[in-house]
């Protein structure tokens, strides 16, 4: 764990003192877009046209915010058009890493020992976090996009026009895009943020005010999922894959390892059968990886497990049935 300054790095938690212990994500820096043409994006600089093979994404796959650019790639056809670098799930006193000697852990593209590396191609007097996702440019060697909420919206529909990308898949469409948008918002500050919220507060007071709000939105969630399919009706969307990728850690992480011990998901009726339904879809269970999830979250955290412990339990179910199909039409693949 750690971040860069003015191109230096240094191996440094997350300072909560100067918010009365509350945790607050730092903002995401490199936010260019992918473009069908090249044309600037909503924000950032134009130049990055949708080009077989030009660019490569750096995840990992316990990072939930990876996790969904992952989904995004396989579901809509992607993986030969983006190569892909996974980092190893151990993120220690170099961040994330990667192990040359490992080809499941290794950069082929910039040959780097560490994230932080990549990160310094692209600016060399760079002060942040070092982040995954990453969205890199082979032709320009820089960083096209480092925020998984953008990533996931250029692989939707900038490169529909390839040959074997899913075009007839859209999961931000324009109609539904009001109804999506609601639900990312509270979802994002209350439950994709809320977990981290809880786990790295540092104060009482901080770690209950996100522990409540979490719950408040999971029991919203419950009952919204209760009698629809999906989040936002019998569509599936950009909001529900946002929500699966911290649903499916829960019971495993943050139950435990953040403190978000009201319940878990399993004991949700809806949620647990909603999230047994994402994952039956052709394609998801390949980007899940339990093992590195809870290896990353126990080994690297270790301000809040400082034995570096990983807990063998619990027992996970994702493949029975969810019988979700009486809530609306099954996704097409």
């Amino acid at each position: 764990m750690g971040l860069l300054v003015d191109g230096k790095w240094h191996d440094q938690w997350y300072d909560t003192s100067k918010t009365g212990g509350k945790f607050e994500r730092e903002a995401a820096r490199f936010r260019n877009w992918v473009t069908a043409d090249g044309s600037a994006g909503p924000d950032g600089e134009g130049g990055f046209p949708a080009v077989p093979g030009r660019y490569h994404l750096y995840v990992s796959m316990a990072c939930p915010w990876a996790h969904r650019t992952l989904i995004f790639r396989a579901l809509k056809g992607l993986e030969k058009h983006i190569s892909v670098s996974v980092v190893h799930p151990d993120m220690v006193e170099n961040g994330w890493e990667f192990r040359p000697d490992d080809p499941t852990h290794r950069d082929d593209v910039n040959g780097k020992r560490f994230m932080y590396e990549v990160y310094l191609e692209a600016a060399p007097d760079y002060s942040g976090r070092v982040t995954v996702p990453t969205l890199w440019d082979k032709e320009k060697r820089t960083i096209v996009s480092n925020e998984s909420a953008d990533i996931i919206r250029m692989f939707n529909s900038a490169f529909d026009g390839l040959e074997g990308v899913r075009s007839d898949l859209d999961f931000y469409p324009e109609a539904l895009r009001g109804e999506i948008d609601e639900v990312n918002e509270r979802v994002y500050h209350t439950v994709n943020n809320g977990v981290y919220k809880s786990g790295f507060a540092t104060a009482q007071d901080k770690y209950e005010e996100a522990y409540n709000a979490l719950f408040d939105s999971l029991d919203w969630l419950e009952d919204r999922l209760s009698s629809q399919r999906y989040l936002a009706g019998n569509r599936l969307t950009e909001a529900d894959w946002r929500l699966f990728t911290t649903l499916i850690r829960f019971d495993a992480v943050y139950y435990s390892h953040f403190k978000c011990n009201r319940q878990r998901i399993s004991d949700f009726p809806a949620l647990s059968a909603y999230v047994r339904d994402l994952y039956q879809v052709p394609g998801v269970a390949e980007t899940v990886d339990i093992r590195q999830i809870k290896q990353h979250y126990y080994v690297s955290q270790r301000t809040i497990n400082p034995t570096q412990i990983v807990p063998v339990g619990p027992a996970l179910d994702f493949e029975s049935a969810h019988n979700r199909g009486t809530l609306g039409p099954d996704f097409k693949v």
